[in-house]
């Protein structure tokens, strides 16, 4: 029987030694969330990161922008709040109505204020290794990673999926900490046979059930990004997560794993910006 790593409760820790040193500041950490539209995902994700706010003690200022917003006042917004001296951290929430270009967006967020963590300048300083927010999502689970002493150095380490907020950048720093790193995709073949070799394998594809108990090394470590319905409108991951949590050494719930984690990272970016922002 698997370990479970239990990203709920070391969520609620990091964000108590968030919250005390946002206290030591002589300004209160600010973010400023921007919702465009009435996707309801979308709308559950911005009220826990007000609630996340609330208990790291900082400031939240929360846009709720009607579907008819166009790609001019949606920026027009963020440069606003890209000046403003009480704001760290700016986040539009994903996806954007159609009409919008994500990209534009995303670009138009200066990057020391970007605690998402997905502007091209802090994507690109953390392919050559310097200093930038990390993505919130792979960010997280190195985080678990730590809390639980798996150290990727030397280890095989496989992740199916390439976007660029979790993928890419959750292949990057596995590299970072030495790992031998694989990426996997649509077009790969041979997944599961690639899959049986991971001694850390991170599943972020959006589809359930996708990594059943034969991908599964025996004593690997299994990582589960998505969060998906099933049939039965229950919420799961990628992982076929009672099959699995057999066979490996540990395993990342769905919900309780990852996706608190990725929260309390942009907490962990939003105090990162107020740090550096007030010197």
């Amino acid at each position: 029987m698997a370990i479970i790593l239990d990203g709920k409760a070391l969520a609620a820790k990091c964000k108590q030694e968030v919250k005390k040193e946002a206290e030591s500041l002589a300004r209160t950490p600010g973010l400023a969330v921007i919702i465009v539209g009435n996707n309801p995902a979308s709308r559950v994700y911005v009220n826990s990161k007000r609630k996340d706010c609330e208990e790291c003690g900082f400031l939240s200022e929360e846009y709720a922008l009607p579907e008819e917003t166009t790609q001019g006042e949606l920026i027009s917004l963020i440069q606003q709040l890209n000046v403003r001296e009480d704001i760290d951290g700016i986040l539009c929430q994903l996806p954007l109505p159609d009409g919008i270009d994500e990209e534009a967006v995303l670009m138009a967020i200066s990057p020391e204020k970007d605690v998402d963590g997905f502007h091209p300048m802090n994507m690109g300083a953390l392919l050559v290794g310097k200093e930038g927010f990390l993505p919130c999502t792979p960010y997280g689970i190195m985080e678990i990673l730590k809390e639980y002493d798996i150290d990727p150095k030397g280890k095989r380490c496989v992740v199916i999926g390439r976007s660029n907020i979790v993928g890419k950048p959750m292949a990057l720093l596995l590299l970072q900490k030495h790992g031998t790193v694989t990426i996997c995709h649509s077009r790969t073949q041979n997944l599961a046979e690639i899959c049986r070799t991971a001694d850390i394998l991170v599943a972020a594809v959006g589809k359930v059930n996708m990594v059943t108990a034969d991908m599964v090394k025996p004593g690997a470590v299994v990582i589960d990004v998505a969060m998906n319905r099933n049939e039965a409108g229950k919420l799961c991951g990628d992982v076929d997560y009672p099959a699995v949590k057999e066979l490996a050494w540990a395993i990342t719930p769905v919900p309780g794993g990852v996706g608190p984690m990725t929260r309390a990272m942009l907490m962990k970016n939003t105090l990162l910006s107020a740090q550096k922002r007030q010197g």
